[in-house]
């Protein structure tokens, strides 16, 4: 029996919720199945800083999920608010992703994470899409994220494109902001109908890659969803993708 390839999965994090009135760590099931279908084992990763080279000895992948939270108003190119205060998790999640960069992990950022990692090289985004952007595309509530909402063209010759095995591809959407400009090194490999960004990768990593849909909604064995995962575990054992 083969050894399983460990994948961190950066928790979500409630204040309080459903779950809980206390703060509280959260992920949807389907990240977690995802990356078990494509062979890896998936570990989940709570915001603890000091723990973070222990992390990164431990997991030799790392998904970036998606989730609604407030971002620094540095990354809508406004200066800092006096009394701007950080979310737990983007305090964690900046620093981690400074060393996943620093030590070539591979990386896949899903919808917010792929902002994260966008931003960890200088981008800038929209806050909101429906009032920054003319577009006839509602981004976050078009359709359950089970369903697919909108295409996407990709980008030949990029790492997207060598993964997915497609031109163009009909994905979901639920997101309110997307990345506005990017810097030489972070390369655009899908875009919408519309012209939004929908998927980013560094070319100077050896597999760090976003994409601003949800493919754990398709994540089964033949999807081109699935490839994405799978791509992420090839790379994190080692393999040329």
């Amino acid at each position: 029996m083969s050894t399983r390839i460990p994948i961190g999965l950066l928790m979500d994090y409630e204040a309080e919720g459903s779950f809980s009135s206390r703060p509280h760590y959260a992920l949807r099931t389907g990240y977690f199945d995802a990356i078990w279908r494509a062979g890896g084992l998936p570990v989940a990763i709570p915001y603890i800083e000091d723990a973070i080279a222990s992390y990164l000895r431990t997991c030799a992948g790392f998904v970036l999920p998606g989730g609604f939270y407030t971002f620094p108003e540095k990354y809508y190119g406004c200066p800092p608010a006096e009394d701007e205060k950080r979310h737990p998790r983007h305090v964690f999640e900046s620093r981690l992703m400074e060393e996943i960069l620093n030590t070539q992990t591979p990386v896949l950022g899903i919808c917010a994470g792929m902002q994260v990692i966008a931003s960890a090289r200088g981008a800038t985004l929209y806050r909101s899409i429906k009032d920054d952007i003319d577009t006839e595309i509602d981004h976050l509530n078009a359709q359950p994220a089970e369903h697919t909402a909108h295409g996407v063209e990709l980008t030949p010759g990029t790492l997207l494109h060598r993964i997915m095995q497609a031109d163009v591809l009909q994905v979901n959407t639920a997101h309110n902001e997307s990345v506005k400009t990017v810097p030489d090194d972070v390369v655009v490999n899908a875009i919408a109908d519309d012209g939004i960004i929908e998927g980013i990768e560094i070319s100077d990593q050896r597999f760090c890659l976003g994409v601003q849909w949800h493919p754990e909604f398709f994540a089964t064995p033949g999807d081109p969803n699935f490839r994405l995962f799978e791509a992420l575990v090839s790379a994190s054992s080692g393999q040329q993708v």
